[in-house]
């Protein structure tokens, strides 16, 4: 049986989302969500690998909507500090989507440890996240319905092939992908205060 990739369960995602801001890592996890459907509510990461997740940390402290960040598992693997700090933080509106291909995509789909003995969500669990889902592609829809329907943080670990499309470069520059973003926040800030 052959396993979906990113692309494919990215394209499942992105009908499923709703008024989440959404935080996607670097690489090809952001042009391929660009190259989905480019929304002022992607914050899409240029650089600073292993970051996402601490981003969309700061995002959901920040701001009532619910946070989505897309990280892959290299990513992750390089900030394991972050999952304690999301457990001890505990944003209730926050959920961090790992899409685990074993390897790094972007760089040449070199294996990471999660093609070995590495489990992020028992790692999750370990750092005190109590809501950690592992879930196939199929299962992804109920897994965002029940971090839609309960407090959070949530984590849920997704295995999918390795692999990316061959795509273009994100046509937008970083000062404009901040800039949107920000855009965004702000009108939630005044939508907030004149409720």
């Amino acid at each position: 049986m052959t396993m979906t990739r990113r692309f494919e369960l990215l394209k499942k995602l992105v009908p499923l989302l709703q008024d989440e801001l959404v935080i996607s890592n670097i690489g090809f996890p952001s042009q391929e969500l660009y190259r989905l459907g480019d929304r002022k509510e992607y914050f899409y990461m240029l650089g600073s690998m292993g970051m996402a997740s601490s981003i969309g940390l700061g995002v959901s402290l920040g701001t009532h909507r619910r946070v989505l960040v897309i990280d892959g598992d290299g990513s992750v693997l390089m900030n394991l500090g972050t999952l304690a700090t999301i457990a001890n933080f505990g944003p209730e509106n926050y959920t961090l989507l790992i899409v685990d291909n074993g390897a790094y995509g972007s760089t040449g789909d070199q294996p990471t440890h999660t093609s070995g003995k590495t489990d992020l969500a028992a790692m999750a669990r370990g750092a005190g996240v109590s809501s950690v889902m592992e879930v196939g592609v199929a299962d992804m829809a109920d897994a965002l319905a029940r971090a839609r329907q309960n407090p959070g943080p949530h984590i849920i670990v997704i295995r999918v092939a390795p692999g990316s499309p061959s795509l273009k470069p994100i046509p937008l520059s970083p000062v404009h992908i901040r800039d949107r973003f920000m855009g965004e926040l702000k009108g939630d800030r005044e939508r907030t205060i004149c409720a």
